[in-house]
């Protein structure tokens, strides 16, 4: 996948004065880079956005099996381990 990312570069004090601007030009594949006296010093950077489709059951069937073991009760020492922590 290849990013077209572009830079804006820009002042603390342009920054504090056209922040709302310069964020709205930002978009998904932007950065913009503070600088104090022309000398970069952070970066801001968009984040990542939650997905918002939930996943779909099922993805990993057929990728591992559990054994019926598992649903057989726990021996006692085990039982005993959890009930009474030292």
């Amino acid at each position: 996948m290849v990013y077209n990312i572009y830079m804006i570069k820009i002042n603390i004090h342009e920054a504090k004065t056209h922040l709302s601007k310069y964020l709205d030009k930002l978009g998904k594949c932007g950065v913009i880079i503070l600088c104090k006296r022309n000398i970069p010093i952070a970066e801001v950077r968009p984040i990542d956005m939650p997905i918002s489709t939930p996943r779909p059951i099922g993805l990993e069937k057929g990728c591992f099996n559990v054994g019926s073991s598992f649903f057989e009760p726990l021996p006692e020492d085990l039982l005993e381990a959890f009930s009474n922590p030292q």
